[in-house]
């Protein structure tokens, strides 16, 4: 009787497992279609996972510069766990990094900078930290990542943790919150740190093409005459499935050429040629590596698209 009770409830379990994996399949799904039906409108700056509603983060739940004592606890304690679980997820190939190009581009810039990425899965911030310690910088200086409001008020969980503590920069709908942000990119820039931001501003799930920027980054590199360093993450598929029944993506790390402000132009003019010539260089790696031309199945002015 145990025998058949124990047999029962293993299948049971997997049949669990399995309508679990369909529906997860179907939520990927559903994502793809809105990322499809997204770009035929021409809206790239559309996030599209189902992520907690943002609650908004004030002035006086932010310790930006870690200036508190449990600030800074909960931040080396983070950065430990954060660090065995991004080596956790390449060592079980959740995670691949197959390739990195240019790393000399990353190390060639001593000051602040603004590192600019592709945005298309959770996972890729982890991979700029991994080319980040992999580059020895971070004997000098710290990687902070920007983030948005609702990942660091309201995102539960393990990856709410490292959200909140893992040297990040949330934004915030509340106009005073934002002051106080500004103030700690312009420290963090002037005492030589980077500082990692999606100019895309939304992630579309293993979406291989570089979408539209907004000037924010380069708003921000031009007001502490740093550099932006453009990087642009290729993939492939690779023989694994992941648990969502598709293929794990190799990366390609693409670190580009830094570009610098131009002290002889306004802040609007350096702002423009910036995210120019950023997109462009995002364009080209995206082309080549692929060999395809950059297209969109959707007709917007070229202006708006940065091509």
């Amino acid at each position: 009787m145990k025998a058949k009770k124990l047999l029962t409830i293993s299948r049971k379990s997997k049949q669990e497992d399995k309508q679990e994996k369909n529906k997860k399949s179907e939520y990927r799904q559903e994502i793809l279609k809105k990322i499809e039906q997204l770009e035929k409108e021409g809206k790239f700056d559309v996030d599209v996972e189902d992520d907690p509603p943002t609650i908004v983060l004030t002035p006086e739940n932010i310790d930006y510069l870690r200036k508190k004592m449990t600030s800074k606890l909960k931040r080396v304690f983070a950065n430990e766990v954060g660090e065995r679980f991004l080596d956790n997820l390449l060592k079980n190939n959740k995670l691949i990094i197959k390739d990195v190009k240019g790393m000399e581009n990353l190390n060639k810039v001593s000051t602040g900078a603004i590192v600019t990425c592709n945005h298309f899965n959770p996972f890729d911030c982890f991979t700029i930290e991994k080319i980040f310690r992999m580059s020895g910088k971070i004997e000098e200086k710290r990687l902070y990542k920007v983030i948005r409001e609702g990942n660091y008020t309201n995102f539960p969980g393990l990856y709410g943790f490292f959200f909140r503590n893992c040297d990040t920069l949330p934004l915030s709908s509340n106009k005073r919150t934002m002051v106080e942000f500004m103030k700690a990119v312009d420290t963090l820039l002037q005492k030589g740190d980077f500082i990692l931001i999606y100019p895309e501003q939304s992630m579309w799930w293993n979406y291989r093409k570089p979408k539209p920027l907004k000037h924010g980054a380069f708003k921000m590199a031009v007001r502490n005459n740093v550099p932006v360093i453009p990087i642009f993450i290729t993939m492939e598929d690779s023989d694994k499935i992941d648990g969502e029944g598709y293929p794990i993506q190799e990366y390609t790390v693409n670190i580009a050429e830094p570009i610098y402000p131009d002290e002889n132009l306004s802040t609007r003019e350096n702002m423009e040629i910036m995210l120019n010539k950023n997109f462009e260089v995002w364009k080209q790696i995206y082309e080549d590596f692929y060999g395809i031309p950059l297209e969109y199945t959707t007709e917007i002015e070229k202006e708006n698209v940065n091509v």
